[in-house]
């Protein structure tokens, strides 16, 4: 199902990865001790700008700052855009 989306500029859509539930050692994470993920997957990418040529393209694994981004919600999922200065590495 694609999205009816296009980001604008340098703009990028990214789908977080799910946050961890349980630690390496097997203890369960409530849901209230939960850490926002950083990495996400990139799901729609702008044309970027006279001075800047995009990157990522769709479907890049990508780490991305803690506070970066503005949320939304679409079609009942959680995203992410933002700037793709915000992105940090494409793993």
């Amino acid at each position: 199902m694609a999205l009816n989306i296009k980001p604008l500029s340098d703009r990028v859509l990214v789908e977080p990865a799910a946050a961890e539930t349980k630690t390496a050692s097997g203890i369960f994470i409530p849901d209230t001790a939960k850490e926002k993920p950083q990495k996400g997957t990139v799901v729609a990418v702008g044309n970027g700008n006279k001075d800047h040529d995009m990157t990522v393209k769709v479907g890049d694994s990508v780490l991305y700052g803690k506070y970066a981004g503005t949320e939304l919600k679409l079609e009942g999922k959680d995203y992410l855009i933002m700037r793709e200065d915000d992105i940090l590495a494409i793993i």
